[in-house]
């Protein structure tokens, strides 16, 4: 199987299955991640439009971002390790959430800075570098077609990821790029169907393994693990 064909993981932030706000999230992305199963969209089809790319990924904060298995490495092994992770980690916290527009496209964001949550992901980036990879020629020409800075750059060529380390910025993306003048309706929008949501004292205690089968496939749930224990809460979709 060629490397690009093969699937890829991701280690993601996302609350539980039966969680309010991953149910919100679900039905205004016409997907839930949790399940490999097709649902009925009956949204609008502005709004299927406006969420193409995060319908495919699944509601989630990034906090490694999707890669290839390095040859010999099992994802027996990493999911293994991550579980052994999640036992030696206390929640992180985020607390309430906001929505804000990011670089054009709308996410949930904590409503004040949280700064454990950079330390948090950077221990995630780091630890699991090693079931990564290495970029091809092809991922690293498609990732330098968008706008990256010097020390973006230099993140992605070490890590397959520009927005790592000191660029890290907490964030559950809800729409692609939104025109100007689609965003104050979107923003209403948003805010109607997640307002009930946002105050909540959100924690990261959760980690989510998450499986691509192909290039082509939505992004799943592999597997769920509580901080401070080995436990799955999800097993293989």
């Amino acid at each position: 199987m060629s490397e690009q064909c093969g699937p890829r993981y991701a280690i993601y932030y996302t609350p539980a299955r039966e969680h309010p706000l991953t149910v919100a999230a679900s039905s205004w992305l016409g997907r839930n991640a949790f399940s490999a199963d097709p649902v009925g969209d009956a949204r609008p089809e502005a709004e299927v439009r406006l969420t193409a790319e995060p319908r495919r990924y699944g509601f989630h904060a990034t906090l490694k971002a999707p890669f290839r298995m390095r040859e010999g490495a099992l994802v027996e092994d990493l999911e293994q390790a991550l579980g052994r992770f999640a036992a030696s980690r206390s929640p992180c916290p985020i607390g309430p959430l906001r929505i804000d527009l990011l670089g054009g496209f709308f996410a949930l964001v904590p409503a004040s800075p949280i700064p454990t949550l950079r330390g948090f992901a950077t221990h995630i980036v780091e630890e699991f570098d090693q079931f990564r990879a290495p970029m091809n020629a092809p991922e690293l020409q498609r990732r330098l077609q968008s706008p990256l800075d010097e020390t973006e750059t230099a993140h992605l060529v070490q890590w397959g990821y520009p927005y790592v380390l000191n660029r890290f910025r907490f964030h559950m993306t809800l729409t692609d790029r939104v025109p100007e003048d689609r965003r104050a309706a979107t923003r209403a929008r948003l805010e109607e169907m997640f307002e009930p949501h946002l105050s909540e004292d959100y924690r990261i205690d959760t980690l989510s393994l998450f499986v691509q089968e192909h290039r082509d496939a939505d992004f799943v749930v592999r597997s769920q693990f509580a901080l401070k224990t080995r436990t799955p809460l999800k097993s293989a979709v």
